[in-house]
C-alpha cells in the first residue's frame, strides 16, 4: 500500500476522549490507514469497550504509564516493522475534519526536504481560535512559544507532538522519541533533531484539528488545577532540553531566564502554601541536571 499511513494514539485514562477521537478519525475520507492505540496503565475492561467499535486497530496495553514518548515508540517501531510508509502522532484529546490527512501527505511528500509536518490545531471549544500552528524557540533565553498564525509560509522551529506527520524513512535517519522526557517537550527535541539532518517543519492549513485541553495535566485538589508532575516536567524537561542543544542557545540568557522563572515560582508556591510543588520543582531542577543525554 503506498500510501499506508499508521495513526498512534496514546490513551492514559481517558477512554470517553479517545472513544471521540477515533469516532472522528474513521470518519476520514482518506482510509489507507491503520490507529495504533497505545493504552497506558490499561483497564482492560473500559479499553475492550472503547475497541468493540472500531476496525483495522492495533491496541498494546501498558500495565503502567510509560509516558508519551515511550508509548508513542511502541506504535513508531510498530509501524517501521510492518512497514507504514507514514507515521502520524495524534493526541487523544482531539476531533479531527474528514479531510484532514490527505493535505498534510499531499504536503510532506512536495518536497524531498520536507522532514514532517502538523495540521492547524484549533480550539475545541472555540473553533475561530487556534491552538497551535506550530512554534518558535527563543534562542537567548531558551524559551518555547505557540504560533498563533496560520501563514504556511512562516519558518518554524518546531512543530507539536498533538498532532504531526512524517515518514518512516525518516523516522530510521533521525530516531526514536527521546523518552527521558516522558512528557512535554520530546516535540520540541524531536524537531530539533529533524531540523539538524537539513529538513524543515512544515504547517498545513488546510487541515484541521480541534483540541479539548490538556485533560491528562489537571490536577483536583487544593494544590492547584495542575498536577505536581506537569511542573515537574516542565523544570526537568526545559533543563535537559537545553542541555543536549545547548550549542542552539545563550548559556547565560538560558541561565537568567531559569533562575527568574525558579524565583516567580518558589514566591507563588510559598504563597499559596502549595509546598509540594515547592518541593518538586527544585527536584525537577536537579533531575535536569543528572539526566544522562541520549
Amino acid at each position: 500500500m503506498e500510501n499506508k499511513l499508521a495513526i498512534i494514539i496514546v490513551n492514559w485514562k481517558q477512554y470517553q476522549l479517545t472513544t471521540k477521537c477515533l469516532f472522528s478519525v474513521y470518519k476520514s475520507k482518506f482510509k489507507d490507514f491503520e490507529i495504533v492505540l497505545v493504552d497506558n496503565e490499561s483497564n482492560t475492561e473500559k479499553l475492550k469497550n472503547l475497541i468493540k467499535n472500531f476496525k483495522k486497530i492495533k491496541v498494546f496495553q501498558n500495565e503502567t504509564n510509560l509516558g508519551f514518548g515511550a508509548a508513542n515508540n511502541q506504535g513508531i517501531n510498530y509501524a517501521i516493522q510492518n512497514n507504514f510508509k507514514y507515521v502520524m502522532l495524534l493526541n487523544n484529546d482531539t476531533e479531527v475534519d474528514e479531510n484532514f490527512i490527505d493535505p498534510l501527505i499531499n504536503k510532506i511528500n512536495k518536497n524531498n526536504l520536507i522532514g514532517a509536518v502538523q495540521p492547524l490545531i484549533m480550539n475545541y471549544n472555540n473553533k475561530n481560535s487556534i491552538w497551535s500552528a506550530g512554534g518558535y524557540i527563543n534562542k537567548f533565553f531558551g524559551y518555547t512559544s505557540t504560533n498563533k498564525n496560520s501563514n504556511e509560509n512562516l519558518k518554524l522551529d518546531w512543530i507539536t507532538g498533538c498532532c504531526m506527520l512524517l515518514k518512516t524513512d525518516l523516522i530510521k535517519k533521525v530516531g526514536l522519541i527521546d523518552e527521558n522526557f516522558f512528557a512535554y517537550y520530546e516535540d520540541v527535541d524531536w524537531s530539533l533533531r529533524i531540523k539538524d539532518l537539513g529538513y524543515s517543519l512544515n504547517l498545513v492549513n488546510t487541515s484541521l484539528v480541534y483540541h479539548y485541553g490538556s485533560k491528562s495535566s489537571e490536577n483536583s485538589s487544593f494544590e492547584g488545577s495542575l498536577s505536581p508532575k506537569v511542573h515537574y516536567l516542565n523544570f526537568k524537561n526545559h533543563l535537559y532540553l537545553f542541555r543536549k542543544h545547548n550549542d542552539k542557545f545563550n548559556s547565560t540568557g538560558f541561565i537568567i531566564y531559569q533562575l527568574i522563572k525558579l524565583f516567580f515560582y518558589s514566591i507563588y508556591f510559598i504563597l499559596r502554601f502549595r509546598f509540594n510543588k515547592l518541593r518538586i520543582i527544585y527536584k525537577g531542577l536537579n533531575d535536569g541536571l543528572k539526566l544522562e543525554i541520549k
